[in-house]
């Protein structure tokens, strides 16, 4: 009987009693240590810093134990990390080295000499990928020999309760790692790896062209269905919110404004609920499914390479990819990049992906023009100058040519599992709910606020006489500032009140494409903002939206200067 993925306390404790044992979970990119933490737990992860070090760690609280999840290595240049990784461990008491079966021996050589000396066990996954010449239970005692500490071998898709019990009886021992560099030597001689071949089908999806394609549908997807789906359902909800919004502006104005003004909570929460939250859904379970079948190690694999040059990985495009459904739950989820990109690939995210509020207020701004053609030169624009914005501000290091990826090329695709996908999605929603929701309801209460006193205005009149370098009227000054606060605001400072129409004189696709970039890449909104201060430290946030700033305006004059000549 298989464990459920997240169970109740047992024996009687209480979920939120503090554990005694503290195990560190160590491995390589990819080896499975989410699933199998989370398998071995039956809880949601909990993030937090490795005892008071900089490695941002995800935690899983079982009962007694807590398991924490360290980022996994998969890049050859991280000296960050190795350098964070090797402080955890210099505080950790025991740790769990994780490794592939198939690739046992070689993550083994990189991970033994971090942990020499330290007390803890090996879990081996992927157990059923053990060929016949590499027999599962010697491999199992010649590694336990070798290493000087029990080893178990499970499959983290499916293993049950014997498993879990024998993993958990492992806390309790008193083995030590060894690293012997002969003896593992010897090792290696004896089980030679064996590389499978690659199907036709997996050379088409190693293909760049292919992989971006596959990276992008999930983005196209989302967006299409989830607003047909918004659309759907738009009219009947605004029908059953209209006489809340009547009854709450028949009351004080300071509260109808907070409420249901341009800004208000209920008069936003169809377009958050309608739109926002369908596009995080669709998003999560199809870059679900890529992560469960093996499909994202083969495109990071395929577009590193290409990425290199400009700072950013494969893996990292993952992350930037999921901040077109939400900017949150994308930036909480570069805690697992490397730590020597991630403050990369959040700027990238900040910097270059339209979310599910930006993308489709852009959107309705090129319909109500009647220019809808705009809607790919802007994914174009807006990808181009990403790109050269991460090449001018990236660490050399992450653009050296031995910055390669740890990750096999050779790995087959698998059946996807259905149980990693929901918990995928659910851990995705529960981000969404406990992140973004209170800091948006909070936002819609300050713009409301800072609209009644009139600071809204102000700040667009600051920023009229600025319009001019740009080529643009004056009146697209409240766009700028709008949607510096919410992305949606692009929509709000340059439609009329039915999103039908411009009212803002904007005469020619370069003055559209200008005004909604500038509104759109200025700065991160508010809640992406937040998120990042939360994340990355408010030095960090300061800096970035500095840079973004400068950047994207003198883009943005590019655009408006360059798209003046041809219209």
């Amino acid at each position: 009987m298989n464990t459920p993925v997240f169970s109740a306390p047992e024996n009687g404790h209480r979920e939120n009693s503090k554990p005694n044992k503290q195990i560190l979970s160590l491995g390589l990119e990819s080896v499975g240590k989410t699933q199998l933490l989370s398998r071995l737990s039956g809880r949601f992860a909990t993030p937090e810093n490795f005892r008071g070090s900089t490695l941002a760690c995800n935690s899983y609280t079982d009962n007694d134990i807590s398991w924490v999840d360290s980022p996994g290595i998969y890049r050859d240049s991280e000296t960050e990390t190795a350098s964070a990784t090797r402080e955890a461990l210099s505080k950790s008491v025991q740790v769990m080295l994780v490794v592939r079966a198939d690739r046992a021996l070689d993550q083994l050589q990189l991970l033994l000499p971090m942990v020499e000396g330290k007390a803890g066990f090996i879990v081996v996954t992927f157990s059923d990928r053990i060929n016949q010449q590499l027999q599962g239970s010697k491999l199992q005692r010649d590694l336990s020999d070798t290493s000087g500490v029990p080893v178990f071998l499970v499959d983290a898709r499916n293993f049950g309760e014997e498993a879990r019990d024998e993993i958990r009886k492992a806390v309790t021992g008193d083995s030590f790692f060894r690293f012997q560099q002969s003896e593992l030597a010897l090792l290696v001689a004896d089980y030679p790896s064996s590389e499978k071949r690659i199907s036709k089908a997996e050379r088409i999806v190693n293909h760049p062209l292919v992989a971006v394609s596959l990276l992008l549908s999930p983005t196209i997807i989302a967006v299409t269905q989830a607003n047909r789906f918004a659309d759907w359902l738009y009219a009947p909800v605004t029908a059953i919110i209209s006489p809340l919004q009547s009854w709450i502006e028949s009351g004080p104005p300071f509260l109808a404004l907070l409420f249901s003004g341009d800004y208000g909570l209920v008069s936003m929460f169809p377009f958050l609920i309608l739109y926002a939250l369908p596009t995080i859904i669709i998003f999560s379970a199809i870059l679900a499914i890529y992560k469960s079948t093996g499909l994202i190690d083969r495109l990071s694999v395929a577009l590193h390479p290409y990425l290199r040059p400009f700072g950013i990985g494969g893996r990292d495009l993952v992350r930037v990819i999921m901040g077109f459904g939400c900017n949150v739950p994308a930036v909480i989820a570069s805690r697992s990049c490397a730590s020597c990109s991630r403050g990369t690939c959040v700027s990238a995210i900040s910097f270059g992906s339209a979310c599910s509020y930006q993308l489709p207020a852009t959107l309705a701004v090129f319909a109500a023009a009647d220019m809808s053609e705009l809607s790919v030169v802007y994914i174009v624009v807006l990808a181009v100058t990403t790109l050269i914005y991460l090449r001018f501000n990236t660490p050399k290091v992450l653009r050296l040519a031995n910055n390669q990826l740890l990750l096999p090329e050779s790995d087959p695709l698998h059946k996807p599992s259905i149980r990693g996908i929901s918990r995928e999605v659910v851990e995705s929603i529960h981000q969404f709910v406990i992140m973004a929701l209170p800091i948006f309801a909070a936002i819609c209460f300050v713009a409301a606020t800072l609209a009644y006193f009139g600071i809204l205005d102000a700040l667009g009149r600051v920023l009229q006489p600025l319009m001019a370098l740009f080529s643009l009227p004056g009146e697209a000054a409240t766009a700028i500032a709008l949607g510096s606060i919410r992305k949606d605001g692009i929509a709000i400072g340059l439609l009329d009140d039915d999103w039908g129409a411009l009212k803002v004189g904007l005469e020619n696709p370069a003055q559209v494409l200008t005004a909604v970039y500038l509104a759109g890449v200025l700065l991160p909104c508010l809640v992406t903002l937040y998120t990042i201060g939360k994340e990355m430290r408010w030095t960090f946030a300061a800096k970035l939206c500095l840079r973004q700033m400068a950047w994207a305006s003198g883009f943005a004059l590019a655009i408006a200067w360059i798209g003046g000549i041809f219209f």
